[in-house]
């Protein structure tokens, strides 16, 4: 007897056992047909071939294990463009969003346009701000080789210009200066418990961890950018939940102005950003 639609749902829905079931075996399953959610309700019960019943199975099997989606997918929508992911790069978050939306808003403002991301993993925030603001000369670097691969073709299959890098941080760049810096560092702490759980267990660990306190790749990202930001330029980058103070006042310290935090859409502060002042930006 031929599996149907409603079948394999309700039996993979068994499977993972946890609130989102149900939901994930629909998007797997869509996946591997090629049809959206809402195909598969309306059509809950269409027979399944064998083929399809079999790569079903093998995907919900990695759930069941703990693979994220975004990996079994191969993709992840981000400020409404689908990027490419593999286990090389983080998984795009929304809260990510976030940072892209301050960067677009403080680039909006400058009579400049010249970006720089740094740790850009899978280009999901270079290559949102490139698509929005056309005009932007965009560049991003990375560590990671196999990252600026996915990087390189998420920019490419959306068409976008963007200059990529290899290095460390500020490494690859000289003595360039920039409009706007941003960036999703590592600000995990290598002992938060929040590692062994959820996707974070499948994820690059060294995109993660950043020292005792999570801060090691802020701090040096805020002293850094004193060196490569053009006059009156800003920096902005993303943290963690409980570190909003902590990164304002690293910006203070380092010669930043203008401090603010930005809100993801839980109202929780994930952005830090400020304005370097120098005495030819103090009125910019």
């Amino acid at each position: 007897m031929k599996s149907t639609v409603e079948g394999l749902l309700a039996g993979a829905a068994d499977t993972l056992a946890t609130d989102e079931g149900r939901r994930d075996a629909q998007v797997l399953l869509g996946h591997v047909l090629g049809v959206s959610r809402a195909w598969l309700v309306a059509h809950d019960g269409d027979a399944v071939d064998d083929s399809t019943v079999e790569a079903f199975r093998k995907l919900i099997l990695l759930r069941h294990d703990g693979e994220p989606v975004a990996y079994l997918l191969g993709v992840r929508e981000f400020h409404g463009l689908d990027f490419r992911v593999t286990p090389d790069v983080l998984i795009p978050r929304p809260e990510t969003e976030t940072l892209v939306d301050a960067g677009l808003e403080k680039l909006d403002a400058m009579p400049g346009r010249k970006v720089l991301d740094l740790g850009t993993g899978s280009g999901c925030v270079a290559v949102s701000i490139a698509f929005e603001r056309p005009a932007a000369q965009v560049t991003a670097i990375d560590l990671s080789a196999d990252a600026l691969d996915v990087a390189r073709s998420n920019a490419t299959a959306l068409g976008q210009k963007v200059e990529f890098l290899q290095g460390r941080w500020f490494v690859p760049l000289a003595q360039r200066r920039f409009d706007l810096i941003v960036s999703n560092p590592p600000y995990v702490a290598a002992g938060d418990p929040h590692l062994r759980q959820g996707d974070l267990r499948f994820e690059p660990i060294a995109a993660l961890i950043s020292g005792p306190d999570g801060l090691n790749d802020i701090r040096v990202i805020v002293g850094g950018a004193v060196e490569h930001l053009l006059p009156g330029g800003w920096l902005l980058f993303e943290h963690g939940y409980d570190q909003a103070e902590t990164c304002r006042d690293l910006l203070a310290k380092a010669g930043f102005g203008d401090l603010k935090s930005w809100p993801d859409l839980a109202g929780i502060a994930r952005v830090a950003g400020g304005r370097l002042l120098t005495p030819n930006s103090a009125t910019r």
